[in-house]
């Protein structure tokens, strides 16, 4: 079981090293500027799989039998959870029936976003096939558990994006394959998705949003920054944001549609 005290007791391992933040609140954007991300990307890595061959300290348990959590080494957020495949699959191969049980048998312990970015134009950073689950709620700051989700529950974000509610975990699969088609997004050989997308879902919705680039601004855009949750090294990036705006931040990176949602 993948409880809240499993997760403190492998937090007090000393196996993890959080980036400290500042945040500023730009519109609905809780925005953290966190330097050492850019110290992060340019330190050496000695290992070629992190996921697959893991720190021992970080493993929290196996989640069901094709699954394990383990906790992030790097966390920008407090609890950040990893649910990866124990095959080496790839992070641009679309979810499964499997991936989901795992999921919702994590959310059903902990009230979370789960988030998937699908492949390296979404903000994928780990080529092996993992979600990530983040406790609610995301920031004190905001509102809303999900700083956005006003605008994502009312179809108002401005860009191509596909919304449904959720009766319960046991459905997310089954609403996810259909968010995928009123996309467009569909399978290719060996299950590979045909375009990149990110994936959020809590218990009570699921929003799928298709990409067309990573970066706007010289900013990486991963699922989070669609939770109303962005990222950046400095303050120069900061003033950035500031002076684009956070969400044409957003629209730059993905598709555009008539009325946004589909």
């Amino acid at each position: 079981m993948i409880s809240r005290s499993r997760i403190r007791e492998v937090a007090a391992g000393g196996a993890l090293e959080p980036i400290v933040t500042r945040s500023a609140l730009i519109d609905e954007f809780v925005v953290r500027i966190a330097s050492a991300l850019d110290a992060k990307a340019k330190a050496p890595k000695p290992r070629a799989d992190p996921l697959g061959d893991f720190e021992p300290e970080l493993y929290l348990g196996d989640v069901g039998p094709s699954h394990y959590a383990l906790l992030n080494k790097y966390p920008v957020l407090p609890d950040h959870l990893l649910i990866v495949t124990r095959a080496a699959e790839p992070q641009d191969r679309l979810l499964g029936a499997e991936d989901f049980a795992a999921l919702a048998h994590v959310m059903g312990e902990l009230d979370a976003l789960g988030f998937y970015n699908g492949g390296r134009d979404a903000g994928a950073s780990q080529g092996r096939k993992h979600l990530q689950l983040l406790p609610l709620p995301l920031a004190a700051e905001a509102a809303t558990p999900v700083p956005l989700e006003r605008l994502i529950t009312s179809g108002a974000l401005p860009f191509m994006h596909a919304f449904a509610p959720l009766a319960g975990l046991a459905e997310m699969h089954a609403r996810y394959r259909e968010l995928l088609a009123r996309c467009g997004i569909t399978a290719l050989a060996e299950e590979k998705h045909s375009a990149p997308y990110n994936l959020l879902a809590t218990r009570r919705w699921m929003l799928v949003v298709p990409r067309r680039r990573e970066r706007a601004e010289g900013i990486s855009i991963n699922a989070l920054g669609f939770a109303g949750s962005l990222f950046v090294r400095n303050d120069e990036e900061l003033e950035r944001v500031r002076r684009a705006r956070p969400m044409n931040i957003l629209r730059t990176v993905t598709l555009q549609s008539p009325r946004g949602y589909i």
